[in-house]
């Protein structure tokens, strides 16, 4: 491929191809963001409930962990291009309808219960064809580039990923503008996707479907799925439980901030949106310091990324006050932050080239999956006692440590096998 480069054992995804994919998940992750920001005000002003609110973004993730093995196929068979921009025009889609509903629903007094459905239909659309861009993405990269290039390549995303959830909710408020009030944010998140759009379509070279399933590195594709693949499937059942427990301390920690501090839901934003940048600032230090300069590898990542998110959870626990919460937050998500390139590249290390969109829809329906029932658990939990989700994410995450320690296929110094033996 031309204007490729090789360093640090690996070769590295050509730098237009990057940016694209960069750019994709940092435009997606702000809007996304931007959007469960102002949803909560949104649905108040509409006369929708909390509780209709959350459901929307439930079902949404919902369809993303189901379509997301779909659509992982498709680019298998059609390439990875296609399924990149697709996921972009469901992108822009959902932002577009969404502030079309916001701007109607004002301006005819339509009935909060006809609201409610439109925006649970349109946003679904996203949680359908949304994970078209992000399993072609993560595939894209396992394709091209290798070792620690991938590994960094990786980190990289997630890193963008991380940024977007710290600019979402940081600018979403500022652009409740006239005319559109309180769409105008929803509408200028589409319009950035269709710059992105634009910039993918000319920055990422086509590439073929066929070609690449006649491809083989030596090791035969599993026939029960990519789960089955004894190679990777330690990796995805760590992913799953880590992502499950970032979930549950993420729609936990506002409960817990309101009551520590003592205040009113809507005084109490402010040191809620405090916590969350802090420790999205901390998932970033980690993937872009730790990680991109810092040269982790897999097997370093999954230790330390759940000794920390079990530390974290330890704090919160036994030290009280905000500032401390917030310390403890950081730390977990430093961990966390961790963590994810850590199951992702080691997944994809561990497949074959057939197998890499397999995981590529696994690892993005797991994103999905994690945060459909764990969240209800963990503030069911908190209403029966407020350090009971904290007690059992540490006792779990001490689990995933030991579990990260003594599987083989985690255990196993995957650095060796590429070749990159410096960098571990």
């Amino acid at each position: 491929m031309t204007d490729t480069t090789t360093y640090g054992g690996g070769q590295a995804l050509p730098a237009p191809a990057f940016f694209a994919l960069f750019a994709t998940t940092l435009a997606t992750a702000i809007g996304n963001t931007g959007l469960i920001s102002v949803m909560p005000a949104v649905g108040r002003a509409l006369g929708i409930s909390d509780v209709l609110v959350a459901g929307i973004f439930s079902l949404s993730a919902l369809m993303w962990a189901i379509f997301s093995p779909f659509w992982a196929k498709r680019s298998d068979l059609k390439g990875r291009k296609p399924y990149i921009l697709l996921g972009l025009g469901g992108f822009i889609f959902s932002m577009t309808g969404c502030g079309l509903v916001v701007l109607g629903g004002g301006a005819w007094a339509v009935a909060p219960n006809l609201i409610f459905i439109a925006f649970l239909c349109i946003r679904s659309s996203y949680g359908i064809l949304g994970p078209a861009a992000a399993t072609a993405s993560q595939a894209y990269v396992a394709e091209h580039s290798s070792g620690a290039a991938r590994v960094r390549a990786v980190a990289a995303l997630a890193g963008a990923l991380s940024l977007g959830t710290i600019v979402g909710p940081a600018i979403a408020p500022f652009l409740i503008l006239p005319p559109a009030g309180q769409a105008m944010p929803m509408f200028l998140f589409a319009v950035g996707g269709v710059a992105i759009l634009l910039f993918a379509l000319a920055a990422l070279p086509r590439d073929g479907g066929a070609k690449r399933m006649e491809r083989t590195d030596g090791a035969a594709a599993p026939t029960g799925g990519i789960w089955k693949d004894v190679r990777v499937r330690p990796f995805l059942l760590y992913g799953f439980i880590v992502s499950s427990a970032q979930a549950a301390n993420t729609y936990t920690l506002g409960f817990l901030v309101i009551d520590r501090l003592g205040l009113e839901p809507v005084a109490a934003q402010g040191a809620v949106g405090t916590a969350m940048v802090v420790g999205a600032v901390a998932a970033l230090a980690a993937q872009w310091g730790l990680i991109g300069m810092g040269g982790m590898m897999p097997r370093a990542l999954l230790r330390w990324g759940a000794a920390l998110a079990c530390l974290g959870n330890a704090l919160i626990i036994f030290l009280p006050g905000y500032v401390s919460l917030v310390i403890a937050f950081a730390i977990a998500n430093l961990g966390y932050g961790l963590a994810r390139p850590g199951f992702t590249a080691g997944a994809s290390l561990a497949a074959s080239d057939r197998g890499q969109g397999a995981v590529a829809g696994a690892v993005s329906a797991i994103a999905g999956a994690s945060i459909v029932i764990p969240p209800v658990v963990a503030v069911a939990l908190y209403q029966l006692h407020h350090a009971t989700p904290f007690i059992v994410l540490a006792a779990t995450l001490c689990g995933v440590v030991g579990y990260a320690m003594i599987n083989p296929a985690l255990a196993e110094n995957r650095a060796r096998r590429e070749g990159i033996v410096s960098c571990e």
